[in-house]
C-alpha cells in the first residue's frame, strides 16, 4: 500500500458554481464511489495533537481523512511514515492501522476528519480506538 497524500498546492483551481467561485477538487466528484459504496457518513471533526504527543495506534472500517489545518507532522499508515503539512490531505484506507504525530516538541498539528464508514460495519468505540 502507498500513503495517499494529496496537497492544495499540487491542485489548479476549477471556476465553478455558474462562474462565482474556484474550487480545488482534492478528490474529484465520484472518484471514491467504488470504495465507498454502500457507506455512509460516520464521523466530521476536528482535532489537534499537542506538541511532544501523538495519536494512539488505531484502525477502524472506515475509509478516514485527515485535512491539515496547521502544523507540520509525520503520518504513519500501516509501516509508511510520510511527513505532513498545512494543505495535506490524507486517505487512511479500511482497517489500516495509523498515527499522527507533531514533527515538533513545542508545536502541535491541528486537523480536520472525515470519514466514510463501510457497509454492515458495527458502532465503533472511539474512546479506545
Amino acid at each position: 500500500m502507498t500513503m495517499d497524500v494529496r496537497n492544495i498546492e499540487s491542485v489548479a483551481p476549477v471556476v465553478e458554481h455558474n462562474g462565482t467561485v474556484p474550487v480545488w477538487w482534492m478528490i474529484p466528484s465520484r472518484e471514491f464511489l467504488e470504495q465507498t459504496d454502500g457507506g455512509y457518513l460516520e464521523l466530521v471533526n476536528e482535532f489537534e495533537v499537542p506538541g511532544g504527543g501523538a495519536v494512539y495506534p488505531h484502525a477502524h472500517p472506515t475509509h478516514e481523512f485527515y485535512y491539515v489545518l496547521s502544523g507540520r507532522g509525520i503520518m504513519t499508515i500501516g509501516e509508511e511514515d510520510r511527513a505532513v503539512a498545512q494543505g495535506d490531505l490524507v486517505h487512511i484506507p479500511p482497517d489500516c492501522v495509523h498515527s499522527l504525530r507533531p514533527q515538533s516538541d513545542t508545536a502541535p498539528i491541528r486537523c480536520f476528519c472525515f470519514a466514510i464508514g463501510l457497509e454492515g460495519a458495527g458502532a465503533i468505540d472511539y474512546t479506545t480506538h
